[in-house]
């Protein structure tokens, strides 16, 4: 279900571990040998797991020391002789934010307080109990006195994640926790969000996308499957660690630099 990156003679690996399924790893290596795997961490900020293979003697990858850039080549190794794919850095490393995630007002633009105008149905406002009229005091205890303020703090938030906000309704005050959403297609009119639905034309994008602290963009076409696997230049020595089918012509790597830092955080977790 994935590629792995191996990093250690002694069966150490790095993979895409949103794309692992729950039970028992089965390892294929490129001797087209079958060994037992297991899960031994996970960073979930970057989507990665580190992987121990019962086997001995597997050659590591090398990692480029250097930086990439625009235009160089970018080949996906796999198991076969041949390389899975091959392609361009077409972007400079950058941040790729997660899906922007809401939690489900609108503002009233007459006032210059944060203050509700309405609620968007079926969002976490709505399930906080959030009324039209209440004026945000504060995000996650940091006072805000503005609608772009509150936007600011939320923007930094992804789906799934709680946000405690103080309330002024009429001469009362509360804390109202509220989960930030992602609207699904059509929940918020005709056409909202779809970028989603064109991301995917011409083929399926990886569960996980979106939300890495760095990444490589490269135009080699990759189904979700294919990453987890390192990202190499002509000399073989790894650009980094594909993490992402992001859209029709584009994957996501991390950069080695970042690949590296991830797995010396692991094994001292592992230690």
């Amino acid at each position: 279900v994935a590629l792995g990156t191996v990093v250690d003679a002694s069966g150490l690996a790095l993979t895409k571990a949103s794309e692992l399924k729950p039970g028992n790893i089965t390892c294929w290596l490129a001797t087209d040998k079958e060994v037992r795997a297991e899960v031994i961490g996970v960073d979930e900020q970057e989507d990665v797991a580190l992987v121990r293979i019962q086997a001995q003697d597997l050659k590591p990858i090398r990692w480029l020391e250097g930086g990439c850039a625009i235009g160089q080549w970018a080949i996906t190794p796999g198991i076969a002789p041949t390389p899975q794919a091959a392609g361009i850095i077409s972007a400079m490393p950058r941040r790729i934010r997660h899906s922007r995630a809401l939690i489900g007002v609108q503002f009233d633009y007459n006032v210059a307080s944060p203050r509700i105008e309405s609620i968007l149905p079926g969002l976490g406002a709505e399930q906080a109990g959030l009324k039209p009229g209440d004026v945000i005091l504060a995000v996650n205890a940091a006072a805000v006195t503005n609608r772009e303020q509150v936007v600011e703090s939320l923007r930094e938030l992804h789906e799934g994640q709680t946000v405690k906000l103080e309330v002024q309704r009429s001469e009362a005050q509360f804390t109202a926790e509220v989960r930030m959403m992602v609207p699904r297609a059509g929940e918020l009119g005709q056409g909202a969000y779809s970028w989603r639905r064109l991301r995917r034309l011409g083929g399926e994008v990886s569960q996980r996308a979106e939300g890495f602290e760095v990444a490589i963009e490269h135009d080699t076409v990759l189904p979700p499957w294919l990453c987890g696997g390192p990202l190499v230049n002509l000399d073989g020595r790894a650009i980094g660690l594909n993490i992402a089918r992001a859209s029709r012509v584009s994957t996501y790597a991390l950069p080695a630099r970042l690949a590296k830092r991830i797995l010396s955080e692991l094994r001292v977790s592992r230690d």
